[in-house]
């Protein structure tokens, strides 16, 4: 853990602006490098998190055609979901699903039994709620294990830190990497990016991203009815309770945030915002409806971010990016196809289009996967948790300016206070929850103007 009595981090000290996405997959060479260290050229793979993402991951990890990928261990702490998960893996891959009942782990120790069938080299898949993602890389780092993890990778400034800190660690054993930001290996945005860069639309003035749909995950959650303890109602609602997601916003939104970032080769320095609660009705989580942020960069340049989950409501999910010179299209229609696209002027019709990108995409859920295999077994420095913890601090800060009603920094976010669930790394099924519901059987909310220097 980090030591919370050192002096504040900045942004400048930890900021290294990204550049283009890793190049296309290699079809590398079968020689095994330092990193892994094995008797086969056979990478091992255990799931922490079986829910639906974590199953999407292990089907893109058993999809790499570069050498041998198998999965051996399991681990979640509801069964029914792990069951599912191992039905369709084994279904879809055959022998290349390997996990007798043995090594299906259940409950909140069950990632230390997952990763210890692993051999240092091996990869640990970690797509828990990210409120835990510090506590499970933890041990992988001891463990000696390369790392997928998924997005957001913290939810808070402690939790930001702490990573920060476990990743220099992770550097040192020249451990593999990999976080669930997939657009950044899209060959369309990648390309995008270059032409950006290259002027092609002259100084990047405006941008604007859009995630306007309707209920999205566990977002909407409902009382709970005493068929599960607390905790594991929070976590089974995890999108509903920031301690365990940074809630709707963070674990949604931040691909719309990164990608757009990503264009601008920078991080907001500060994001002020609006947002609130419509039509709750019988919901009792602790997310907005709407959120509309205004990031703001070194240079004065802005980038407006729109989020709403509601009924009846226009849907809009794409990005933005506007310049002096011209205007471009990063993402339209979710994540894949990005259907990337470049105008003159700021009229963005087919008339006015200049560039599109010329080739069929490849789904970027599976180039993320390719290029991590790839930089194992050819034993490439390979490490996204930087980043990673970047775009999730940026993401908090705008969800942090909605709920508080203030002005927030980059600065500001990353070393506030507010510890969601301090204790994290110590909930046990039938223990205390990090969230207290009141009397009436709800829960904290933010309350903008009233609570100021925290969200809740």
């Amino acid at each position: 853990m980090t030591d919370r009595s050192a002096s504040p981090l900045s942004r400048r000290e930890l900021l290294k602006t990204s550049t283009k996405a890793a190049a296309a997959t290699a079809v590398a060479s079968m020689v095994l490098p330092k990193a892994y260290a094995a008797e086969d050229d056979t990478i091992q793979v255990a799931l922490v998190g079986c829910g639906g993402r974590g199953t999407g991951a292990a089907d893109n990890a058993l999809s790499v055609q570069n050498g041998n990928v198998k999965l051996v261990a399991m681990a979640d702490v509801f069964e029914g979901r792990q069951s599912t998960s191992y039905n369709a893996l084994s279904g879809k891959h055959g022998d290349k699903v390997d996990v007798p009942e043995e090594r299906r782990h259940i409950g909140f120790e069950a990632y230390k039994a997952a990763m210890d069938q692993l051999r240092p080299g091996d990869i640990v898949i970690l797509t828990t709620p990210p409120g835990f993602r510090w506590v499970h890389y933890t041990y992988a780092i001891e463990k000696g294990l390369n790392v997928f993890m998924e997005k957001p990778v913290t939810v808070d400034g402690p939790s930001s830190r702490k990573m920060l800190a476990l990743n220099e660690k992770a550097k040192e054993k020249n451990l593999k990497v990999g976080v669930g930001l997939m657009c950044r290996h899209c060959e369309a945005r990648g390309e995008l990016f270059d032409r950006i860069q290259n002027g092609e639309i002259g100084d990047l003035i405006l941008m604007r991203a859009y995630r306007m749909v309707g209920p999205t995950g566990s977002a909407f959650a409902a009382p709970n009815d005493g068929a599960l303890s607390e905790v594991m109602y929070q976590i089974k609602n995890f999108h509903g309770f920031l301690w365990a997601s940074g809630g709707a916003f963070s674990d949604f939104l931040i691909h719309n945030i990164d990608e757009t970032c990503w264009m601008k080769n920078a991080w907001p320095v500060e994001a002020q915002a609006s947002g609130g609660r419509n039509y709750r009705g019988k919901f009792v989580d602790q997310n907005f409806d709407t959120y509309s942020v205004e990031y703001t960069f070194a240079d004065g340049s802005k980038f407006f971010m729109e989020g709403r989950n509601m009924v009846g409501c226009h849907q809009e999910f794409a990005s933005y990016a506007q310049g002096s010179k011209g205007s471009a299209i990063i993402s339209t229609s979710s994540h894949f196809p990005a259907r990337s696209r470049i105008f003159k002027g700021q009229k963005m019709d087919k008339d006015n289009q200049v560039w599109a990108f010329g080739r069929d995409e490849i789904t970027p859920y599976q180039l993320e996967w390719d290029h991590l295999i790839s930089a194992i077994r050819n034993d490439e420095p390979y490490n996204e948790v930087q980043r990673g913890v970047e775009a999730s601090v940026v993401t908090s800060m705008g969800r942090m300016a909605a709920h508080t009603g203030q002005i927030v920094t980059f600065d500001d976010m990353l070393n506030c206070e507010h510890e969601f669930a301090p204790n994290i790394d110590s909930l046990t099924v039938d223990g205390p929850a990090p969230l207290v519901a009141g009397a009436n059987g709800k829960y904290p909310v933010p309350l903008p103007g009233i609570i100021k220097s925290s969200e809740y």
